[in-house]
């Protein structure tokens, strides 16, 4: 059993920036492919953001974040990053990190999740 734990989103301007932390324990997180997702509000699908792989050599990303954002890992620290620049008011959202076996863009291919972490972007 893997346990989630998302921190570091805020309030922040539209431009600004924020790094998002997921500390992991419980399980093998270095053997763990993980991604971020979010969802703007209850009731809209959770989205995917990025993913990376368990060595951190292969990343994804969804267009709408594509050099804006970056995922990285520390493998030694069992923690996932997301650093966000260039914030815009659509990227207001609940972040979850999750884990999976494998590097995928679907959420449901994820075993484990977050309680999730707010971002707010103000204009």
């Amino acid at each position: 059993q893997v346990h989630l734990a998302e921190s570091g989103g805020g309030l922040v301007q539209a431009g600004g920036s924020l790094r998002l932390s997921c500390a992991a324990s419980g399980g093998t997180f270095s053997s763990m492919a993980m991604g971020w997702f979010r969802q703007a509000s209850v009731g809209k699908e959770r989205e995917f953001v990025a993913a990376v792989t368990w060595s951190g050599g292969s990343t994804f990303y969804a267009d709408s974040v594509k050099g804006r954002f970056t995922i990285s890992r520390d493998n030694a620290k069992n923690t996932l990053y997301l650093q966000m620049n260039s914030l815009h008011v659509e990227d207001t959202a609940v972040y979850y990190c999750a884990a999976a076996a494998i590097i995928s863009r679907r959420p449901n291919e994820y075993d484990y999740w977050g309680q999730g972490t707010h971002v707010t972007v103000s204009s």
